[in-house]
């Protein structure tokens, strides 16, 4: 038994082949690895870039602010919220507020 584990052994380590040539690829590009974000030596205060700030926070604006008119078919839907006319909150006949019960 001892001398079939010792010629598998062997044969094994004939086979076996090491690929430990790692090379960088030119035409692929390098990722960047980020820095550690609680780590408190690593993160020094930055100048930031007025007109990247300015793209950001125009990026996070809602569609009605950034644009003058709907760019999708689902953003006709609700584009115009201000009301038609104004609401006459004395008037009986249409306006219906929300009354509290001890039923519901």
């Amino acid at each position: 038994l001892n001398q079939l584990l010792c010629e598998r052994v062997r044969k094994e380590l004939q086979c076996q082949r090491l690929y430990t040539e790692f090379r960088v690829n030119p035409l692929h590009g390098v990722h960047a690895v980020t820095r550690k974000p609680m780590s408190w030596h690593e993160n020094i205060e930055e100048s930031a870039d007025a007109k990247f700030l300015k793209l950001i926070n125009h990026a996070a604006l809602e569609p009605t602010k950034k644009y003058s008119e709907p760019q999708t078919e689902s953003q006709e839907i609700g584009w115009n919220t201000t009301p038609l006319i104004h609401m006459d909150r004395t008037d009986r006949r249409l306006y219906f507020p929300r009354r509290r019960t001890d039923i519901s």
